[in-house]
C-alpha cells in the first residue's frame, strides 16, 4: 500500500493539473492533502483523484470559506470518518478516517499551526490528549507539523524545546517518526524559507506500534518539473510511504 501526503500550497491554483499528473505518477492507494480548499482548482483536483481510482474522499474544506486552507483524504477503499470528540479544534486542521482496505488502518491528517498564530501549543496538547486515549489499532498520522528536532531537521535554528518536547511525547505514546525509523539521522528538508532559502523538515509521518512492522519505505519527493528550471508543483516536498498489505 502506498500513501502520499502533500502540502499542495494554497489550494493548488494553476498548478492542479501538474499536481494531479504527479500524483498519478506515484500511483498511491491513499492520499492526504494539506492546504486543500473549497475553490474550483482544489475541487478539480479532487475530481482528478477520483478519476485515478481514489474516489472515496472526505475533507474539512469549508464552502462558506472556500479560500481557507483545509485537508483532504482520498483512498481506493471506503473511508469512515472518525469524530471521536475532544479532537484538536483548530479549524479544519485535523482529519481522521478509517481506510477500509484489506488490512484496515486509520489515517490522521494534520496541519499544525505555526508559532506566530498563538495556537501551536494548544494544538500540541489537544492532539496528545486524543492520542493518549487511542485504542483502535493501526494509526498513521501525516502532516505539515511546522515542527522538527533542533539541530537535525533545520539548516538554521528555528525549532526549540517545545517542538522537541512534543515529538518526545509522541514517541512516548508509541508514535515513531517514520522517516527516522527508516533513515536514521539522515538529513532531508521538505520546505525552504522564501526569504533566506533555509531548509526545514516539517512534513512528517508517525506510525504507532501496530503499524511499525508494516513500514517498508519512506521518502520525500519534490515532483517532476514541467521543464528545466521551472518551479516544482508545490513549495513542499511530498512524503511517500510504502506499507505491507
Amino acid at each position: 500500500m502506498r500513501i502520499v501526503f502533500w502540502n499542495i500550497r494554497a489550494g493548488g491554483g494553476t498548478r492542479v493539473e501538474r499536481i494531479a499528473r504527479q500524483l498519478a505518477g506515484w500511483a498511491p492507494d491513499a492520499v492526504a492533502l494539506c492546504e486543500f480548499r473549497a475553490t474550483p482548482p482544489s475541487l478539480e483536483l479532487a475530481r482528478s483523484l477520483a478519476a485515478l481510482g481514489l474516489g472515496h474522499q472526505c475533507t474539512t474544506a469549508d464552502r462558506a470559506r472556500p479560500a481557507a486552507n483545509r485537508l483532504l483524504i482520498a483512498a481506493r477503499w471506503p473511508l469512515r470518518r472518525l469524530r471521536l470528540g475532544a479532537e484538536p479544534e483548530g479549524p479544519g486542521r485535523w482529519l481522521s478516517a478509517v481506510v477500509e482496505a484489506p488490512r484496515p488502518l486509520t489515517l490522521g491528517a494534520m496541519h499544525v499551526p505555526n508559532r506566530v498564530s498563538g495556537r501551536k501549543d494548544l494544538f500540541y496538547a489537544e492532539l496528545l490528549a486524543w492520542l493518549g486515549r487511542w485504542r483502535r489499532g493501526p494509526l498513521l498520522m501525516l502532516g505539515d507539523t511546522n515542527s522538527g528536532r533542533p539541530g537535525i531537521d533545520e539548516e538554521t535554528p528555528v525549532f526549540g524545546p517545545k517542538e522537541e518536547a512534543w515529538l518526545d511525547a509522541l514517541e512516548r505514546l508509541g508514535w515513531r517518526d517514520a522517516f527516522r525509523l527508516v533513515r536514521g539521522r539522515a538529513r532531508a528538508y521538505t520546505w525552504y524559507s522564501p526569504n533566506r532559502g533555509n531548509g526545514f523538515r516539517i512534513d512528517q509521518a508517525f506510525v504507532n506500534h501496530e503499524l511499525q512492522p508494516r513500514l517498508r519505505g519512506v521518502r520525500y519527493d519534490w515532483g517532476r518539473r514541467a521543464r528545466p528550471r521551472a518551479a516544482t508543483p508545490s513549495d513542499h516536498a511530498a512524503l511517500l510511504l510504502d506499507l505491507r498489505g
